[in-house]
């Protein structure tokens, strides 16, 4: 008898051994009536109302089915990760896996992104009435622009902020003031800086989830990761650079933890760093301290704190120092929510289409391991307490800690509507479920993924 044989069989995950395929379509399935539901019961609501303040509910978007340069090279990227993925995703390199798997997602979101043209689907996204570049001329004195930040987040204060600058810290507006300052200003700069950066979060729950649980694992999510349909929403969008910045956070904590990073150290005091930036550049963000708290716990070590808190005061007492005020900002910020969107849209609504916002986003292969993982569970947390979590069981314990941040946001009710593009930082620490999806059929579940993005981004004009 092989011994690898062997080895494989006992450490095949538990979800996957059990077959459960009609249980994987049954929760795509569920899934995919989820957004029929928050689609036709928004259209039907919406009608007379106009209160959901979305064009074509749950999805903050257009009706407009169009063509563009990405229709040819999206396809083509997605052939290509479905063909030979999984193979490279075994054989090569870990190292190397991860730059394929940068590079590779680099490819998916810009063909994406160019399916709307350069112009509208990258160059002036971030240019519009709501967006940070229209205030970058405030910011020729960034300590006053600092000093006086809360004084413009209401709706009736003169000068008040765009949308998007009001509603989050300033760290998200000075990124691209900073750029503008080092001679990358300008919508196009802006747009590639928020593709190059938030592709990398690919790498980044890689690296966590081989560091958590093992590399098998990872390289079994590897491809799901990639073609994540979410990847729509992180081209040229700010939100794809903020998943980036809290996702290396979170791996840079596992890390630490588990002490194979070079210096642990510098590992935690850097994931401080990122984290008290996360925190100063989206108020939701805070949440992110549910998947590093799920570090902590699967590592069952406090060890990195010291450093980590260390680095996490940093841009805090920075920002505090400058004149800014996060918590008179936040609260200034949730009044400014309720005068506008937030005000009419229904609650009652949006606390189950946002979740159907994040079937569409997450994409039915993640909707079927998220189902593994559910049943999983139970078992994962009695493991844990006995110290003989199998590698599936951290990757289940990790997933759910991400998917109680999604639940909190989502009850919180400060993220009616446009989650798809919101919950990005959380959203893509579901994606690895899929990786306890049997071997078999794989490549189907990954083409579903594939499927779903190329739909929608050729079927609908996206917001933001």
């Amino acid at each position: 008898m092989k011994t690898v044989d062997r080895t494989e069989q006992t450490t095949e995950p538990l979800p996957v051994r059990r077959s459960g395929h009609r249980r994987d379509l049954a929760a795509a399935g569920a899934g995919l009536v989820l957004v029929a539901a928050a689609v036709l019961v928004g259209r039907a609501f919406d009608d007379p109302l106009r209160t959901l303040v979305v064009h074509w509910p749950p999805l903050l978007a257009h009706w407009y089915p169009h063509v563009g340069p990405g229709t040819w090279a999206a396809p083509v990227v997605a052939v290509a990760v479905i063909a030979y993925g999984p193979v490279l995703a075994d054989r090569l390199r870990w190292r190397a896996l991860l730059l394929s798997c940068y590079a590779a997602s680099l490819a998916w979101v810009f063909s994406l992104a160019l399916v709307d043209g350069w112009g509208r689907g990258i160059a002036e996204r971030l240019t519009t009435k709501h967006e940070y570049l229209r205030v970058i001329g405030r910011f020729d004195d960034i300590g006053a622009a600092l000093r006086g930040f809360n004084g413009h987040i209401l709706a009736g204060q003169p000068d008040n902020w765009p949308a998007h600058v009001a509603g989050h810290p300033p760290g998200a507006t000075l990124t691209f003031v900073l750029l503008d300052r080092v001679g990358l200003g300008g919508g196009a700069w802006a747009g590639v800086w928020c593709i190059v950066t938030g592709a990398s979060a690919v790498v980044a729950v890689l690296v966590t989830v081989r560091t958590l649980a093992d590399e098998h694992t990872a390289r079994r999510a590897a491809p799901f990761v990639v073609l994540a349909p979410v990847a729509i929403w992180a081209g040229t969008s700010a939100d794809g650079y903020f998943t980036a910045v809290a996702a290396w956070t979170v791996a840079l904590l596992a890390l630490a933890a588990t002490r194979t990073a070079r210096s642990p150290a510098a590992a935690a005091l850097g994931a401080g760093l990122l984290y008290g930036l996360t925190c100063y550049l989206s108020y939701g963000l805070t949440l992110i301290a549910l998947p590093l708290l799920a570090v902590l716990v699967l590592t069952r070590t406090a060890r990195p704190l010291p450093h980590f808190v260390l680095g996490a005061l940093v841009v805090p007492v920075a920002f505090t120092l400058a004149g800014f005020n996060w918590w008179e900002a936040y609260h200034l910020l949730v009044e400014r929510y309720y005068q506008g969107a937030g005000g009419v849209r229904p609650y009652w609504y949006w606390v189950w289409a946002n979740l159907a916002c994040t079937a569409i986003a997450v994409g039915p292969a993640t909707l079927a391991g998220l189902r593994r993982s559910a049943a999983g569970a139970p078992g994962a947390v009695r493991a844990l307490r006995s110290g003989t979590a199998a590698p599936s069981q951290r990757l289940v314990l990790l997933v759910s800690a991400a998917l109680l941040a999604l639940l909190a946001a989502d009850l919180s009710g400060m993220s009616k509507a446009e989650t798809e593009r919101i919950w990005q930082p959380f959203m893509l620490w579901l994606v690895p479920a899929a990786a306890l999806l049997p071997a078999r059929g794989r490549r189907f579940w990954q083409a579903a993924q594939a499927v779903v993005a190329l739909a929608v981004n050729h079927l609908l004009w996206t917001g933001w």
